[in-house]
């Protein structure tokens, strides 16, 4: 009776035991992350490596983030997005703007001289996500952050200190928008990811690029240029990212995973990615002061003003014809920046 009753025993915690453990592996989750930077560079170390640190601690280690910089899980940055949606990669980090008129919506943030602040213009972006995005442009991928670099600049060989400057220049443009600007200007605009960029820079392909401060370093940009041009106020242009998962992948989670994503994602994440971006451009400028570099700084932008009123119609005028009130967009963006979203701090 004692031995049957012990071996019982014993069974029947081996199944309990072998099936825990099953159930433990069945709830585990690992996540693919892909972006395009090298794991150095300042948003893969102060953001996404945070939200993915985040995330696996949260999830008392029942999440684990693998870290795919630099495209290794292959293809190309314009390409990131789809990965995303087709379950390539499980998260990506991407500029909105490598797939061109395809989310109008965000290129409101991108619009020239729009955003004067990185946090406050987070705010408003994933605001006007939940409300006009989410369920339409997005509808296909599940959106945990949307926010904007720090103020767009001119990285040149040449100093740019008026539009005239840019005229007969290759520039590297960060957004169709951009490329507008650029046109306007009388430069040639170049389309490329910014991995691209130095080796373009080093062999003469372009002359210039429009960068925020916070990646020039990683890029090595202060020892490929010598002038620098920066706005003071509303920024030349920003451009739009959004941290996006695979749909299935969230979907497949057990409820108590999904809340350790969903406590990681949204405005307060959003409002930390770009507030966090456009503080790395500080020490980042000080690389170029330390060089002996030459940095223009625009106060009147009246010159270049001019310019934008035609790009700024062109676009209400595109996005009108997707079905879009482009002047109530924009009209949104301000007052939620100048509004609700002005000087927000959040912790995360």
């Amino acid at each position: 009776m004692t031995n049957s009753s012990s071996v019982f025993r014993i069974f029947g915690g081996a199944v309990a035991a072998a099936t825990m453990a099953t159930s433990a592996f069945a709830q585990d989750v690992t996540l693919k992350l892909h972006h395009f930077l090298p794991a150095q560079a300042n948003v893969p170390k102060l953001v996404l490596d945070v939200w993915a640190d985040k995330v696996e601690a949260a999830s008392d280690g029942r999440i684990k983030v693998d870290r795919f910089p630099t495209m290794q899980l292959g293809g190309k940055p314009p390409e990131l997005i789809d990965q995303a949606i087709d379950g390539v990669a499980d998260v990506v980090w991407t500029v909105v703007g490598y797939t061109p008129g395809r989310f109008p919506t965000t290129e409101v943030f991108e619009l020239p001289f729009m955003v004067e602040d990185a946090r406050a213009a987070s705010c408003a972006y994933w605001k006007m996500f939940e409300e006009h995005m989410a369920a339409d442009e997005f509808q296909n991928v599940k959106i945990l952050g949307t926010w904007v670099h720090g103020p767009g600049m001119f990285h040149t060989a040449d100093p740019v200190e008026s539009p005239s400057d840019l005229q007969g220049m290759k520039i590297r443009g960060g957004s169709r928008l951009v490329n507008n600007l650029l046109t306007a200007a009388g430069a040639t605009p170049v389309g490329m990811p910014v991995p691209a960029v130095p080796e373009a820079l080093s062999k003469g392909v372009i002359d210039g690029t429009t960068i925020p401060w916070e990646v020039t370093p990683a890029l090595k940009i202060p020892d490929l240029v010598e002038n620098h041009t920066e706005f003071e106020g509303t920024a030349l242009y920003t451009l739009t990212f959004v941290l996006a998962m695979n749909q299935d992948k969230y979907n497949s989670m057990p409820d108590d995973l999904k809340a350790v994503v969903d406590a990681n994602s949204g405005l307060d994440f959003s409002v930390y990615a770009g507030g966090t971006q456009a503080d790395a451009d500080i020490p980042a400028r000080v690389v170029a002061v330390e060089n002996g570099n030459n940095i223009i700084t625009i106060s009147d932008t009246s010159e270049w003003q001019s310019l934008v009123n035609p790009i700024i119609d062109t676009w209400i005028s595109d996005v009108g014809a997707k079905g879009i009130d482009g002047q109530a967009r924009i009209d949104q963006a301000r007052a939620l920046m100048g509004g609700e979203c002005k000087g927000i701090t959040v912790q995360y």
